[in-house]
């Protein structure tokens, strides 16, 4: 069993930046393509993006140019670094873990789930 925990969210500003964390336990850290997902209130949640376990990254539409995904194989942790956040990122951000060799852009793929971390961005 894989465990996910998510940290690092919070209240900031349009313009601000933000940092999530997703540790990952387990020896096989590296053998996982890891995404994040979002859900905001009524809406369904939606793919924001992946990395692969060679690094190749995949991003969704709204966040491309504005967030980074990077993993750290050693401290089995992958980060979003989200900058120039707008309201509408608004949403709890969740770490997804799936052992492969491929990013999926769809919820339904992944094995394994955090338990989600609440981002709110003021206008």
């Amino acid at each position: 069993q894989v465990q996910l925990v998510e940290s690092g969210g919070g209240l900031v500003q349009a313009g601000g930046s933000l940092r999530l964390s997703c540790v990952t336990s387990g020896r096989t850290f590296s053998s996982y393509a890891m995404g994040w997902f979002r859900q905001a209130p009524g809406k369904d949640r939606e793919f924001v993006t992946g990395i692969s376990w060679t690094g190749r990254t995949y991003f969704g539409d709204s966040v491309e140019g504005r967030f980074t995904i990077s993993r750290d194989n050693a401290k089995n942790t992958v980060y979003l670094q989200m900058n120039s956040l707008k309201p509408e990122d608004t949403a709890v951000y969740y770490c997804a873990a799936k052992r492969s060799s491929i990013v999926f852009l769809s919820q339904r793929e992944y094995d394994y789930w955090g338990q989600g971390t609440q981002v709110t961005v003021s206008s």
